[in-house]
């Protein structure tokens, strides 16, 4: 099945596109256990994408150790590549991310991060995919 998704996908189509896991983040708005997902201590070079419709969302360059036990970024590879909007599940108020292309949730934003941003993207790592960089010094 192609990995290309959009935001008209049916719900039985994501259920079959997706892991439980997968489908429980990403489209049921769940979250995965501090310090449980691959990513969030991985040091590798490359680029983050939407585990649903793979579209690229964070450069490792971007990534940070926030302490938290997720996969953190101080901004998205580019202007679009996510939207934010309001979560107010769980009698808190944060701000949801959500991959722009397919609707995916991600995680949340908040403001502590460090600069240039000061935002810390708060991501599930079964939210992502991941692309490394090729190492251009071997060539």
């Amino acid at each position: 099945m192609s990995k290309k998704h959009s935001k008209r996908r049916s719900d039985p189509e994501w259920k079959e596109a997706l892991s439980p896991e997968q489908y429980e983040v990403l489209r049921r708005k769940g979250t995965e256990r501090a310090f449980t997902g691959k990513y969030h201590n991985s040091k590798e070079k490359g680029v983050y994408l939407c585990a649903g419709c793979g579209s690229p969302l964070f450069d490792s360059e971007t990534k940070f150790d926030s302490g938290t036990g997720w996969p953190s970024y101080y901004q998205p590879i580019t202007e679009g590549a996510v939207e934010a909007e309001e979560d107010r599940s769980y009698g808190m108020v944060r701000t949801e991310v959500l991959c722009a292309q397919c609707g995916g949730h991600l995680g949340h934003v908040f403001t502590d991060g460090p600069e240039p941003t000061g935002l810390r993207y708060c991501i599930n790592s079964i939210s992502l995919d991941f692309k490394p960089r090729l190492d251009e010094s071997a060539e």
